[in-house]
């Protein structure tokens, strides 16, 4: 299930290791969202608290250690001694089926090791679903269909990474998709999971994810937001894990935020919702204004990609802005089962045990993706102006 405290996404390592430099005392509540209500049985239940419960037994190896201090420059050799001391709590996550039978999930901790816990939480659900259902992924129908995708990116040489992670149909289909992308995919830039980047001797990817904008968006307000988050991640990374995410506030907000300075200094930008064709006209508009040659940025484009969609995109884009992709669910969990639609975010922190407790929340570029309670959304759309939104 999880075999590994290095099977989860590189982003994860990085933002716990922002926490503890920037924010030590910080806590925060990731709690799970299940977009599609699915029923869950008791059954189910069961064998998720189960699976959770062994994740007390993973732990950093030595080999992992060195592993990750020699690949990661940008992440100091105490923190994965740090990470080697820490172990997942199973008592600290609240499980419980609600009377019509939806999945509720809330970890609360430090956020620097609760941030620890979303995407092996979210794996874990994936693959006990799939089980309790009897789904079984038929290996020769992964690898045909992976196949064909791999043939689209070496013919049109479409750079992506694997992002599947989090949504993966098991820890086995995933294993098998990176093995078969080391051999055969001459564009695959590597993957987001340290543990198979370990493995299969490639690059892990990754930066921050939504829920770094998020707590900033809580602790200093929406219109500072953005600018305060990237500003923090330069202060701990010096130019280091140089992609920012547009979207956590919308890519509006975003972009009438970015600073000349920060447009220069990160590569590119990451599009995570909304419309990729609309998206990139605004980017490289954006970048124009501040004197900036598009061409020498990259926008990663990672919104429920598949790989006739990304060919698209990279055809829009070229001789205009750089792009590349990170597929998840598509690579991962392509089996011809219906994949999951489940996310955890952060939900809530404070800056320290005496402040109080803060919503936090999450708009989107994608219609009714907006995350968090009606009140603090509207004050959020009405703070940015964007209430039409």
């Amino acid at each position: 299930m999880i075999h590994s405290i290095l099977d989860t996404d590189l982003y994860k390592f990085t933002t716990s290791y922002a926490y503890i430099k920037l924010f030590p005392y910080a806590k925060g509540t990731f709690s799970f969202t299940d977009r599609d209500d699915t029923v869950y049985t008791d059954d189910f239940l069961e064998q998720l608290k189960a699976s959770i419960g062994h994740l007390a037994q993973v732990a950093l190896t030595p080999e992992e250690l060195e592993y990750m201090t020699a690949h990661c420059r940008f992440l100091p050799r105490v923190y994965w001694e740090w990470l080697s001391s820490f172990r997942f709590h199973p008592e600290r996550v609240d499980i419980r089926l609600d009377k019509e039978h939806h999945l509720h999930i809330e970890v609360t901790d430090y956020l620097y090791k609760a941030t620890l816990y979303e995407v092996p939480l979210l794996a874990i659900v994936s693959e006990i679903l799939n089980e309790s259902l009897g789904r079984v992924a038929d290996p020769d129908l992964v690898v045909r269909r992976l196949e064909k995708k791999v043939e689209l990116s070496n013919a049109n040489r479409l750079f992506f990474s694997e992002f599947g992670t989090r949504r993966r149909f098991s820890f086995e289909v995933q294993d098998k998709v990176n093995g078969f992308l080391k051999e055969h995919a001459r564009y695959c830039t590597g993957t987001s999971n340290c543990h198979f980047a370990m493995k299969y001797d490639v690059k892990p990817m990754g930066t921050h994810p939504h829920e770094w904008f998020m707590f900033h968006g809580a602790q200093f307000g929406y219109k500072h937001a953005n600018y305060m988050a990237l500003e923090n991640w330069v202060n701990v990374y010096d130019g280091d894990l140089g992609t920012a995410l547009a979207d956590t506030y919308t890519t509006d907000a975003f972009l009438s935020n970015l600073s000349r300075k920060q447009a220069k200094l990160f590569d590119g930008v990451r599009c995570d919702s909304g419309n990729e064709f609309d998206f990139t006209d605004l980017l490289i508009k954006r970048y124009q204004e501040f004197g900036i040659d598009p061409t020498t940025k990259t926008i990663i484009f990672s919104n429920a990609l598949d790989f006739d969609k990304a060919l698209e995109i990279q055809k829009y884009c070229a001789g205009r802005i750089r792009c590349s992709f990170g597929i998840g669910t598509n690579l991962t969990n392509d089996t011809g089962h219906k994949p999951l639609n489940i996310v955890m975010k952060l939900t809530r922190c404070k800056m320290s045990n005496s402040q109080e407790w803060r919503e936090c929340i999450k708009l989107s570029d994608d219609q009714g993706k907006h995350l968090g309670s009606l009140a603090e959304v509207q004050a959020c759309l009405y703070e940015l102006h964007l209430m039409n939104n």
